[in-house]
């Protein structure tokens, strides 16, 4: 973490949400470092054809933008109010009642009103009604209209990407509106300039070139995972054999590359890979990974729809390559919002995969009938259900857990149950944070959509104030020390919070605590868990 970055303390003393005195229209924005990610590299931008790819620096005054850049940005806005019937109906709709005004995390981290989403969702709708409502054009400021500046589009740059699309606000907006459509259509038209961050546009070209957001090559895909095999046998004794793109396999399971290459989330995939060995031992099934689909995230979703359909292709094309029935996907937010809300306008129907049904447990995931994916969360809890997983919840003592609805499998399909089913089937030290923090209501990590950056910490440390606040309050309540989640972004940008807010607890995904409970087939006695620490009561054993 930066040193740069102020204390928390001094952080919190910032906060104002007293009424500014100037209207937010004669505000300009003010672009300052720890409240931005880096512009885009110009090779990734080119690389996967989107236009004027350049360098340019977000605090000089010259964005080099192109001579007609307005006639890009209002041609594409009336491209997308004509394509797309929910951004008309957004702009029209809202009454600014206010509801959703001190629902997002950022406003609630920074006191700043261009953070309500009400106001965020102003910055586009004014130009809208200045260029497309005749009271705009006759009335102009009087009904909150203004013409689209250079300075305007700055203001659009800065707060559009100081939102995560977690549709919290969604969720208290008595219209519906959604602004994370609204906050990916002003993101679309800002990549019509070039106008993207680097967090988001590199890993988008690495997706596009070799299958995953970290440009891993599939040989080196493949040695990482052969590590956490390595690893996983010197703990329980056990060598595994993983299939790698094994045609005819029964199931093909993506997960996020982050799971592979970034800790806490390699545990996560250890917890992967134990599951899918005892299932084989125990019962046959075949699970394959793949080394070119190797990335369940989709960082196109923070892109355009366009390129949210170009990525989300992949895993379908190796599903129908490698023959297999149906696809199985861990624990990742952005990839279950797409599969679950986009899939089937974008890349569907699926009608070449079987509806999946669990071979163990008979059990027909009905919910996957069209998109023919299933989400492990789903999976393991149905086969603890039916008590086909041999489990010690004891190893697992040592832990005082709470979990986090990561904002895409919460809000955006409605999972809330599944997880917490598995964890207290493998836990014993379960506690939930304040009824409204979790579930539909859950807070975002901060550092979502694209966000995860380590330029911007500033801005991740204030969005992540409220779910941080929420883990304090249960820390110093119920002794809790580990803060679960089944998403890749979540497990990626949570330690850097907890470390900043509440430094006293961890961060797991839910598999890894699975891991740690199976009792597999023929296995040592165990005397640490997946990372390396003592089991409760092994801890003179360890040492020995």
């Amino acid at each position: 973490m930066s040193d740069d970055l102020i204390k928390p303390e001094e952080l919190i003393s910032r906060l104002d949400y007293a009424t500014p005195k100037t209207g937010w229209m004669d505000t300009p924005a003010v672009i300052r470092p720890g409240m931005y990610c880096y512009s885009a590299n110009p090779k990734s931008v080119e690389y996967v054809g989107m236009p004027h790819p350049r360098k340019w620096n977000p605090m000089e005054d010259d964005w080099l933008l192109p001579e007609n850049w307005k006639d890009i940005v209002l041609k594409g806005l009336k491209d997308r109010l004509e394509r797309f019937r929910s951004l008309r109906i957004f702009m029209d709709i809202c009454v600014r009642c206010g509801a959703c005004a001190d629902k997002c995390h950022f406003f609630l981290g920074s006191g700043d009103p261009k953070n309500m989403p009400v106001l965020r969702a102003e910055l586009l709708r004014s130009v809208y009604r200045n260029e497309f409502t005749k009271a705009g054009k006759l009335l102009g400021k009087m009904v909150g209209a203004r013409k689209l500046t250079v300075s305007v589009l700055k203001e659009w740059w800065y707060y559009y990407f100081q939102c995560t699309q977690c549709r919290r606000c969604s969720v208290f907006c008595p219209y519906g509106i959604d602004t994370a459509e609204v906050t990916l259509l002003t993101r679309e038209l800002l990549n019509e300039l070039g106008l993207n961050i680097d967090w988001i546009a590199t890993p988008v070209a690495n997706c596009y070139r070799t299958g995953n957001h970290l440009g891993i090559q599939p040989h080196a895909f493949k040695d990482m995972l052969d590590f956490f095999v390595d690893d996983i046998e010197e703990i329980t004794g056990i060598n595994m054999a993983p299939n790698y793109n094994k045609k005819g396999a029964d199931i093909l399971f993506i997960t996020p590359s982050g799971d592979v290459f970034a800790d806490p989330g390699t545990y996560t995939c250890m917890g992967y890979l134990m599951l899918f060995h005892f299932l084989k031992e125990k019962y046959g099934l075949d699970v394959t990974w793949s080394t070119y689909a190797s990335e369940g995230g989709n960082f196109g979703s923070f892109t355009s729809h366009e390129m949210m359909k170009r990525l989300n292709a992949k895993m379908y094309a190796e599903a129908k390559r490698l023959g297999v029935k149906w696809i199985l996907g861990g624990e990742c937010g952005h990839m279950w919002r797409v599969i679950h809300q986009y899939m089937d306008t974008m890349n569907g129907p699926a009608d070449f995969l079987e509806t999946p049904v669990s071979p163990i447990t008979g059990t027909v995931f009905s919910n996957a009938k069209s998109t023919k994916m299933v989400h492990i969360s789903e999976f393991t809890a149905d086969l603890i259900k039916h008590g086909k997983l041999d489990l010690d919840p004891s190893r697992n003592d040592h832990l005082r857990v709470t979990f986090h609805d990561s904002c895409n499998p919460s809000r955006g399909m409605g999972m809330f149950e599944e997880p917490r089913y598995v964890i207290r089937s493998v836990c014993r030290n379960f506690f939930e944070m304040p009824a409204n923090t979790i579930r539909e209501k859950t807070f975002c990590c901060g550092s979502g959509s694209g966000l995860n950056a380590g330029e911007n910490m500033e801005l991740r440390m204030i969005g992540g104030f409220p779910r941080a606040n929420a883990v304090r309050h249960v820390h110093e309540k119920y002794g809790v020390n580990m803060l679960s989640c089944i998403c890749a972004v979540d497990r990626a940008a949570f330690p850097a919070l907890m470390e900043y807010w509440v430094p006293e607890v961890e961060v797991t995904g839910v598999t890894e605590m699975v891991g740690n409970a199976l009792i597999l087939p023929g296995e040592i006695k165990r005397t640490t868990d997946l990372r390396g620490e003592p089991l409760p009561g092994m801890e003179d054993e360890d040492a020995e």
